[in-house]
């Protein structure tokens, strides 16, 4: 309720010090707030009349910030004269004309009229503003058996910079039912509707503030990111692909959460849930999915007549506040439905936001992918988008294919409305594709009869199976030299064992057994492995092999040494019983070296493996 008070302070502040404009009238202004679903909507409808003596192009509608800052669509339409000599409808263009004497906390939009309006002349406005996060939950967190209260804050004077002769507003709530309201002068509740006024000669920004207090159990789905790809085959089919981020957006659900209540008594232990959508597609759409990160999900129902098709999704488990879920919906569409062609010049013609009904898309994205070879893109969207292009690679794509992306806020279903992307297309490049698939086709056909046909036998006396042989020895030369390093390498680790059992028993004899039996291996390696590295060292094949093997020789008998010196080191201080700080230091420098030699020998053999 703070940030309530908050607001009104600063509206109040606003509406204080606003610049009123005396040359219109507003002689009548109805008002109408839809509270029935999580988007607001407003509708107003005021006859303005131009009682000063300049004509008058633009009419100013006024909002306070925190309805400005979630206002997702404002439109406003406009019909001169009245009764018998009424005239047509003409939508009015709107834009933001902030005064600089204006504070911020006050919001100006301008509305242009099809011709000025002079002296005396009057004409009937009709606009829609829809507002998105408008409906605060009141308490935030609520149980699983608790239902939704949501504060709803307004005025029951619409803060107009101009006098108004007589205003009402009405308010339509989900049900009957209601926690309270504010009550002012002829007010008056029925039904579901709470409707205040009419008030009389009212002056430029007067306002009067109202909150209600209401439940509503109505779905909340909020989409934070939705991903709608649209992709064009000229061979007949339009793939729509849209991938969502859902999130319930109404009172954040807190304690455990029992699946035996919500399954006995649903719409008591789950009444502010919902477990299911509704997605209102084209009439013709077919091959419909429904899956998410884990694989298709089972719980949806397809209806569909001549006019639309129905397709209910049901998430995997029923949707609390702030619960998240993620999934994805595909179609396909005829193509003759969704794309023309005027001359030269094709032109898609689809929706634009989400086939859901009263989902709000925080973040919309739509990719409009092209055919290859598509040029002299245009793209005409009813409202304000961001827009650039990018290239997607798919099968057999040479130079990829166009795609057109067109980024959104604060979407909601009014924006729902019929966008088209304009290109030419050459139909010989619909040959692009069957002519590379005839030709690589054609290309493995030729290889596998000249396979068939051709002798690959190699000679024995030709230079590359002499080469061949050549490197085969090379090899088995390299594997027998692997062979006696890893036989050196366990030799070390008996060493370096029998010094550990030294220290257990002090038994030198045992030790010195050990050793000795090693030196004769180790010998009779080093013996093994001279005429290898010499052929190795004559063979041309193993030119580039050769520094590395010849490193690795090196590098084991450095090791080897390291490891016989603190062998007998340590056997020679156990005999005479001699220690102290000094040997310990001398016998951990020769550990660490003996440990670096290890490391380095060990990524020499890995390299040696790897050949």
């Amino acid at each position: 309720m703070g940030r309530f008070r908050f607001d009104l302070l600063l509206l109040l502040l606003a509406v204080h010090w606003g610049p009123a404009l005396s040359d219109l009238v507003i002689s009548k202004l109805d008002r109408r707030i839809d509270l029935t679903s999580q988007i607001v909507r407003m509708t107003m409808s005021f006859k303005v009349e131009n009682t000063g003596p300049d004509p008058v192009s633009k009419v100013s509608l006024t909002f306070p910030e925190h309805q400005a800052n979630n206002l997702a669509l404002l439109v406003a339409v406009s019909t001169e004269g009245k009764g018998k000599t009424k005239g047509p409808t003409t939508n009015l263009p709107i834009k933001t004309n902030q005064p600089a004497d204006s504070p911020p906390s006050l919001i100006w939009y301008a509305a242009s009229l099809p011709k000025e309006l002079v002296k005396g002349e009057s004409l009937t406005m009709d606009v829609l503003a829809v507002f998105t996060h408008t409906l605060r939950p009141f308490p935030e967190k609520i149980t699983q058996s608790e239902s939704q209260l949501f504060l709803f804050q307004e005025s029951a004077h619409f803060p107009s910079p101009y006098k108004v002769k007589s205003q009402s507003m009405t308010v339509k709530l989900p049900s009957e039912n209601v926690e309270s309201y504010t009550k002012l002068k002829t007010t008056k509740f029925s039904n579901s509707e709470i409707k205040y006024g009419p008030y009389e000669n009212l002056p430029p920004f007067s306002y009067s503030p109202v909150i209600i207090h209401f439940p509503s159990n109505k779905p909340f789905a909020v989409a934070q990111e939705l991903i709608k790809e649209i992709e064009i085959s000229h061979w007949g089919n339009v793939q729509v692909t849209e991938h969502y981020t859902l999130i319930h957006g109404g009172a954040q659900s807190t304690g455990e959460f029992s699946r035996l209540d919500f399954q006995t008594r649903p719409h008591i232990r789950g009444a502010s849930a919902f477990r299911n959508l509704l997605a209102m597609l084209p009439p013709r759409a077919h091959s419909i999915y429904y899956r998410d990160a884990i694989g298709n999900i089972s719980t949806s129902n397809i209806y569909g007549d001549s006019s639309k098709t129905l397709l209910e999704i049901e998430p995997r488990y029923p949707m609390f506040g702030g619960w998240k879920t993620s999934f994805t919906i595909g179609y396909s569409l005829p193509l003759q439905d969704f794309l023309f062609q005027s001359e030269e010049t094709r032109f898609l013609n689809i929706t634009f936001g989400s086939p859901m009904n009263d989902i709000l898309v925080e973040n919309l994205t739509v990719k409009v992918v092209l055919p290859e070879g598509s040029k002299d893109i245009s793209v005409s969207v009813p409202f304000p988008v961001k827009q650039s292009q990018e290239t997607k690679f798919s099968h057999l794509d040479i130079a990829g294919r166009p795609t057109i992306v067109l980024e959104k806020i604060n979407v909601v279903p009014e924006h729902n409305q019929y966008f088209q992307v304009h290109y030419k297309f050459s139909n010989i490049s619909l040959l692009t594709e069957p002519l590379m698939l005839i030709l690589g086709f054609f290309s493995l056909f030729i290889a596998c009869i000249i396979y068939m046909h051709a002798d690959f036998t190699i000679s024995k006396s030709s230079p590359s199976y002499l080469a061949k042989l050549q490197w085969d020895e090379v090899l088995g030369t390299i594997q027998q030299l692997r062979d006696m390093i890893n036989r050196c390498l366990l030799i070390h680790e008996k060493l370096e064992a029998s010094l550990r059992e030294l220290s257990r028993t002090g038994d030198v004899q045992a030790c010195k057994a050990v050793r000795k039996a090693a030196d004769t291996l180790l010998k009779d390696v080093s013996k093994e492995s001279k005429p290898l590295l010499s052929l190795l060292q004559s063979s041309p094949q193993a030119a580039h092999i050769f520094p590395k093997v010849e490193e690795l020789v090196v590098k084991e008998r450095d090791l080897q040494e390291k490891i016989m010196l603190k062998h007998t080191m340590v056997v020679d201080s156990y005999e005479k019983k001699s220690g102290g700080r000094d040997f310990e230091n001398r016998v951990a420098a020769i550990q660490q070296k003996i440990t670096v030699l290890k490391q380095e020998v060990d990524d020499l053999v890995e390299f040696v493996e790897d050949i």
